[in-house]
C-alpha cells in the first residue's frame, strides 16, 4: 500500500468517526462500558492469583533434630537438606534462639519460661523453603531419611487443603475472565455491525463503481482500531484512578501479610496495554466482518 493511499484511508476512517456521531457513540458507549466491567474482573483475577501466591509462598517446613545433636553435625545435615532438588532456602534456629522467640510470643506471660535456659527443652530446628509450594510434600520426605532428622511439620492437611482451594480459586477466576471477555466480544461487535449496517448503501455504491475490496476495508479498518482505542480509554482511567484510591485504603487498615495487593506499578500498565489490545481487536474484528457482508454482491 502506497503511503498516499495509506493517508486517505486514515483520513476517510477518521472523517467517518465524526461523520457519525451518534452511531460512533454508540460504539464507544458500548466498548467502555463492557471493557470497564471486563477490566474490573482482570484486576480481581489477577489480585486473587496474587494472593493465592502470597499464601503458598508463605509455606514452610520445619525439621526437628535430635536433642542429642552436636553442633559439628548441624552443618553437614544443612548441606543435604540443601541439596534436595526444589529447596530454596534452609535456615537454622538454635534451641537457644528458638527459647527467645517463644518468650516474645508469651509477652507478659514470658516469666513462665524462666528457668529453661539451664535445661532447654526445645529442639534446633531448621526452617526450610521450597521454590514451588507443590514440591513441599516431596522435599519433607526427602528429609525425614536424613540421620539425626527427628522430626518434620509443614501441616500436611492443612497445606493440601489450602492448594486445593487457591486452585480452584484460579479456576473459577479464570473462567469468569474467558466467559466475559467473549460475552465482551459479542456485545461490541454487534454494535459495531449496527454501525455498518446503517452504511451498507455506501459501500454497495464503492462496490458497483469499481472499488476494489480492500480499498473499502481499510477505512473500516481504521475507524475499528479507532472505535477500539476510545472506548478504552475511560475503562483504563476509571480502573488505574479507583485501584490507586483502594490501594491507599486498604494499606492504611489492613495489617495482614498475605493479603497484599498487587501494586500499582506495573498493574497500571499490563491493564492497560490488555484493554487497549482487546478494545482494538474487537473493534477491528466487527468492522471487518460487518464490512465482510456487504461486499458480497
Amino acid at each position: 500500500m502506497r503511503i498516499r493511499t495509506f493517508g486517505r484511508h486514515l483520513k476517510e476512517g477518521t472523517k467517518n468517526i465524526v461523520r457519525n456521531g451518534w452511531m460512533t457513540f454508540a460504539a464507544v458507549s458500548a466498548v467502555t462500558v463492557t471493557l470497564l466491567i471486563l477490566g474490573v474482573f482482570l484486576v480481581l483475577a489477577m489480585n486473587i492469583n496474587h494472593i493465592a501466591e502470597v499464601i503458598e509462598n508463605q509455606v514452610e517446613i520445619t525439621v526437628e533434630l535430635d536433642l542429642s545433636i552436636e553442633e559439628s553435625q548441624i552443618s553437614p545435615i544443612e548441606d543435604q537438606i540443601r541439596n534436595i532438588d526444589g529447596v530454596k532456602s534452609v535456615v537454622f534456629v538454635s534451641k537457644e534462639e528458638g527459647l527467645e522467640q517463644l518468650k516474645e510470643r508469651f509477652g507478659e506471660d514470658a516469666y513462665l519460661l524462666e528457668g529453661l535456659e539451664e535445661e532447654n527443652p526445645l529442639n534446633d530446628i531448621f526452617i526450610v523453603k521450597a521454590y514451588k509450594p507443590e514440591n513441599i510434600d516431596y522435599i519433607a520426605k526427602e528429609i525425614t531419611k536424613i540421620d539425626l532428622v527427628t522430626g518434620v511439620d509443614y501441616g500436611k492437611t492443612t497445606v493440601d487443603k489450602l492448594f486445593a482451594v487457591t486452585r480452584w480459586i484460579r479456576h473459577i477466576g479464570l473462567i469468569f475472565v474467558v466467559g466475559l471477555s467473549f460475552t465482551a466480544m459479542f456485545l461490541i461487535a454487534n454494535t459495531i455491525k449496527i454501525t455498518i449496517y446503517a452504511r451498507k448503501r455506501e459501500i454497495e455504491i464503492m462496490k458497483l463503481v469499481g472499488a476494489t475490496n480492500w480499498f473499502i476495508r481499510w477505512p473500516f479498518f481504521v475507524e475499528g482500531t479507532l472505535l477500539g482505542i476510545l472506548g478504552s480509554l475511560v475503562p483504563i482511567v476509571l480502573i488505574v484512578f479507583g485501584y490507586e484510591f483502594l490501594l491507599e485504603k486498604l494499606n492504611s487498615n489492613l495489617t495482614l501479610s498475605f493479603f497484599q495487593l498487587l501494586p500499582l506499578y506495573p498493574l497500571a500498565y499490563q491493564i492497560s496495554i490488555l484493554l487497549v489490545s482487546i478494545g482494538v481487536f474487537i473493534g477491528v474484528w466487527g468492522s471487518m466482518m460487518s464490512v465482510h457482508r456487504f461486499l458480497k454482491i
